[in-house]
């Protein structure tokens, strides 16, 4: 029998510069050189996103600052540079580390049982930036972790990038019931915003934003009462035919975006066999399926907004009703798509504002390049009870398995 493994600790973090989206709409929108149908879709795709805020490291961008010499966005002219990928990835090096630590230290203040000495492993996720040694080392150093902490960076892999983390930590949990394992995401998607007349680009431009999150993942018996998860269990799918429709390549100046009109339809088509085999996997939602739509069997939805097609696509699917998807819709509202970080956001709103109670089951997803779809199985934990969630999370661990191949 494997162990019950826990999420705890969620804690989020955002720069301190605010975005208004009707703002950052006028200033794409007058970008010299931008035809009249450029200029339209730039409206209608800012106007659709579902976001009315977010937030950048670039106080540059704030329209009441008046840098010296500025390097993304000349207030003076109104126009938006192109500076290349190095300045661009110089400015996450420094701005990713400091979120990173400032998340991670958020995480361990907020748990009363967990110590920095506790730590025995870090997974740092992030596509918006490299430099080495990275996020995993600043972590350990600037937490005053031990140097054993074993150490992990998934990069590069996009909006889902989450979910293989907390996999890979319950399976460090399961593997070890005495390990702490810290999950930490960082993601500073306005770094690569740029001006262009094509569509793909002017979608990304009207939903990304920066963020971080962090949380702890632990099989441990602790005695103070906190909100967590039990994690059940996890399934990833591919969706061949949308290879082409999401992708993040390196380009001259930046990271480019590939983000299609065509996600939303199709992760509309494939959202139920993608879930099929984590329902299937649980003996609980297996046994209940034929009698009860899946939003009654599960009540809450962690779903990453990568926009508000998406998500629409997923309520109408799913037949989800307005109050399961609300957590993903505010996400979006006030903070945008902070590629993978942002689905801890939502999961951390669940817990706190959307009256979760002891024993309801939690469904999270995350899409990126593939088309991958990363989706989670959680159980809402009793609080301070380490075995709450053992009767989900041995369902689940079959469930795990399963999915998983092992």
């Amino acid at each position: 029998m494997k162990p019950a493994v826990h999420l705890r600790s969620i804690q989020t973090l955002v720069p301190d510069t605010l975005l208004e989206q009707t703002a950052v709409r006028d200033v794409f929108a007058s970008q010299p050189g931008m035809s009249r149908l450029a200029t339209r879709l730039v409206s209608a795709s800012f106007d659709g996103a579902g976001v009315e805020t977010r937030h950048t490291v670039l106080d540059e961008l704030d329209l009441t600052s008046e840098p010296p010499s500025p390097r993304f966005y000349d207030r003076k002219s109104g126009t938006l540079l192109a500076p290349g990928t190095q300045m661009r990835n110089e400015v996450y090096t420094r701005e990713a580390d400091r979120l990173f630590v400032g998340v991670a230290q958020r995480s361990l203040d907020a748990d009363p049982d967990i110590s920095a000495s506790d730590i025995t492993h870090v997974i740092t996720v992030s596509c918006t930036g490299f430099h080495a040694p990275g996020p995993d080392y600043a972590i350990v150093r600037g937490l005053g972790l031990s140097d054993a902490v074993h150490r992990y960076h998934l990069g590069f892999m996009g909006c889902y990038a989450a979910m293989p983390a907390l996999r890979a930590a319950t399976q460090f949990c399961q593997a070890d019931p005495q390990a702490v394992v810290l999950v930490a995401s960082v993601e500073l998607c306005t770094l690569h915003l740029r001006s262009s007349d094509d569509p793909d680009t002017i979608i990304a431009s009207s939903l990304f934003a920066d963020g971080a999150a962090a949380a702890l993942v632990t099989a441990r018996s602790l005695p103070s009462e906190v909100d967590a998860f039990t994690l059940d269990g996890f399934h990833t799918g591919i969706i061949p035919e949308g290879e082409q429709d999401m992708a993040w390549t390196i380009g001259d100046t930046g990271f480019e975006m590939v983000l299609s009109t065509a996600v939303p339809q199709r992760i509309g088509a494939n959202i139920e066999s993608a879930l099929g085999p984590l329902w299937a996997a649980d003996a609980e939602i297996a046994d209940t399926l034929p009698q009860h739509p899946i939003g009654e069997t599960v009540q809450h939805w962690a779903i990453h907004p990568g926009g508000r097609s998406i998500l629409d696509r997923v309520q109408e699917r799913m037949q989800l009703t307005d109050e399961q998807l609300r957590p993903a819709r505010e996400v979006l509202r006030t903070c945008g798509n902070m590629s993978s970080a942002t689905v801890l956001f939502v999961l951390k709103r669940i817990l706190e504002q959307e009256g979760a109670q002891p024993g309801e089951r939690v469904a999270a997803m995350a899409f990126g390049p593939g088309l991958t779809a990363e989706t989670a199985l959680l159980t809402v934990a009793a609080a301070g009870a380490a075995d709450a969630g053992a009767g989900a999370a041995d369902a689940g661990a079959a469930g795990a398995e399963a999915a998983d191949g092992r």
